[in-house]
């Protein structure tokens, strides 16, 4: 699924109603059915305040409210400076739902007088994804009354006052627990900062033109399930271990071996098949009784690691998972990047060695995996103003290296060596627990031994570890969930994928 800019999307109403061909009016009517539909699969009847502003998705909003009236809801439409600029469309809805029924306006503060408490919903159609100022005046105070009143707040669209793809950094936003965009999503859900303003979202099909949108060109995918079950490969029937990676691990340190116990059962279990775990030697019995299928070397060091081993058979590298950063470790990584040139997975501290020795990131084999979570990232680049500035840092570093990017976190953000992102569609906040990178790093690593391209690899690999998380989550909730449970879950995940 394409995220669009705010003018792409303009372009594509305009071209549906062009080429379809339909009048602007009947798209508005769609698109609030699409709405209506999806609000009456999801909400009881209770009472309903519609807050309308006077472009297209104000119009929306009187739309919506018509309709919702005509289902029985107890509905209030209000509108906001209704004698400002108004589009055609938005007049339109406004004489037809005037002629049955009394709309409220707000043009003073002291307009603003509903009894509006937390049993009740109150939709927020004031401003849609074309908003390009900050919000002030009455419709910043209409909007901190609706985020002061108490009840659920579904916005159309996008949340009034949010911009649709750069920052908000002014003006009043609309907080809402769920919003419902039209056709596609918005790059501003992907965004941490405005983790406040957007808590939830979904897409409602409004049957914008197929073809504009197979055209139309961005660096931004929402990562779906239908993606990523065309990239999963079929086993055949004479193929054996050898065909599905000979994977090492080079992880763990002094009080850390659980990294590499959950990297290395997290490989296995996604169907590698063979897995060495080179690890401290001090790590070698927790190793073996942990996990019985992997086989391992032990370094020099008992509490840290000093060496490398001898790499010359390996499929593919996975490293990071709890190594530390101990002197030592550093010339491990070194020796690594210096002698082995195909893709590998970096992780954890390797990464906050490539941080430290930035000349060791010319290094990396092309193609390679690194999974940082915003900590880490952050000692890569150094600062950045906003998420936007971030998501810029994180392509232009996929590009200047060839390599893939893995920002971990809400909506995981994959960037590519041609400068594309891929924001992740599963994973949960019961995720956020200690070792579920050191899953994902295991996953990936197994993946591309298998065959995989490195950017199926991450691609599958970070949608399979949010989709074991998702199931999990479903039956032992986000407060109970481990990274041990994550791995459990993932044999599910395969088959939700293929079914």
């Amino acid at each position: 699924m394409k995220i669009l800019t705010a003018e792409q999307i303009r372009q594509a109403d305009q071209y549906t109603i062009e080429h379809e061909p339909i009048k602007s009016i009947d798209l508005m009517e769609r698109a609030s059915r699409a709405f209506v539909n999806w609000f009456e699969d999801n909400f009881e009847h209770r009472r309903v305040f519609i807050f309308c502003g006077t472009g297209n998705n104000g119009g929306d909003g009187l739309a919506i409210s018509r309709m919702l009236n005509y289902n029985n809801w107890d509905v209030m439409p209000i509108t906001i400076h209704s004698s400002g600029n108004q589009s055609n469309d938005f007049k339109i809805n406004y004489l037809t739902l005037t002629e049955a029924r009394e709309v409220p306006n707000i043009e003073e503060p002291s307009d603003i007088q509903f009894d509006i408490g937390e049993e009740d919903i109150v939709i927020d159609a004031i401003f849609g994804s074309g908003l390009a100022r900050p919000v002030k005046g009455i419709y910043a105070k209409v909007i901190d009354f609706i985020n002061k009143c108490g009840a659920t707040v579904v916005s159309v669209d996008i949340p009034s006052g949010l911009f649709c793809d750069s920052p908000s950094k002014e003006g009043a936003i609309v907080k809402a627990d769920q919003v419902v965009s039209f056709q596609l999503p918005k790059l501003a859900f992907m965004m941490p900062e405005n983790g406040e303003y957007v808590k939830s979202w979904t897409v409602v099909d409004i049957g914008l033109h197929p073809e504009f949108l197979e055209k139309a060109e961005t660096p931004y995918h929402y990562l779906g399930k239908e993606m990523v079950r065309e990239m999963l490969k079929a086993r055949g029937k004479f193929q054996h271990k050898i065909h599905f990676g000979r994977d090492l691990i080079i992880a763990g340190g002094w009080g850390k071996m659980g990294a590499a116990v959950l990297c290395t059962r997290a490989c296995m279990t996604t169907g590698a098949g063979l897995v060495t775990a080179h690890i401290p030697s001090g790590g070698y019995t927790v190793m073996q009784t942990a996990n019985p299928e992997v086989m391992v070397t032990t370094d020099p060091g008992k509490k840290h690691l000093t060496s490398l081993p001898d790499i010359t058979d390996y499929t593919t590298i996975g490293i990071g998972p709890g190594i530390g950063k101990h002197i030592d470790t550093y010339e491990v990584v070194s020796q690594l990047l210096t002698n082995f040139k195909k893709p590998i997975v970096v992780d954890a501290d390797a990464i906050n060695i490539l941080a430290d020795e930035q000349s060791l990131m010319e290094q990396l084999p092309k193609g390679s995996v690194l999974t940082p979570h915003p900590g880490e990232f952050k000692r890569m680049t150094g600062f950045w103003e906003d998420d936007y500035e971030r998501l810029e840092q994180q392509i232009a570093i996929s590009k200047k290296f060839k390599i893939f990017l893995v920002l971990k976190g809400a909506h995981t953000a994959i960037s590519t060596p041609a400068g594309k992102v891929f924001f992740n569609s599963t994973g949960n906040p019961g995720m956020a627990t200690g070792g579920s990178g050191d899953v994902l790093t295991g996953i990936i690593t197994s993946l591309l031994g298998q065959g995989y391209s490195p950017e199926e690899s991450a691609l599958l690999g970070t949608y399979l570890h949010g989709l074991a998380g998702d199931i999990g989550t479903d039956y032992l909730g986000q407060e109970c969930l481990t990274a041990n449970d994550i791995i459990d879950f993932l044999p599910q995940a395969f088959t939700e994928l293929r079914d």
